[in-house]
């Protein structure tokens, strides 16, 4: 069972550093760290990019609905302005009457 990480230099497994030059347990030993060490390094960078595509998708809706929210409110404030509008108009016609009354 030659060939193997971590078997030695001449092996095949070795020229990876001096552990891993030496083989034996320790060599297997320092293979398998790197290789869970470069796993967990590309698990990683999988989680980062879709925690960043989630937040992405996030943003984007909370855009939309304040967007929506804008536009409620514009339509709210058109709607009051109309209403003050009548207000002051109706004040002008009864401080009419009440001119024409005295």
């Amino acid at each position: 069972m030659s060939g193997g990480y971590g078997d030695g230099v001449g092996k095949g497994g070795g020229g990876g550093g001096s552990i891993r030059d030496a083989g034996g347990a320790f060599g297997k030993m320092e293979a398998a760290r790197e290789d869970e060490y470069f796993y967990k390094k590309v698990v990683i960078s999988v989680h980062l990019y879709f925690v960043k595509e989630i937040q992405k998708q996030q943003l984007e809706e909370l855009k939309a609905h304040l967007q929506q929210e804008i536009e409620h409110h514009e339509k709210q404030l058109e709607n009051h302005k109309a209403v003050l509008e009548r207000h002051r108009q109706r004040v002008k016609e009864i401080e009419a009457a009440q001119e024409k009354h005295e």
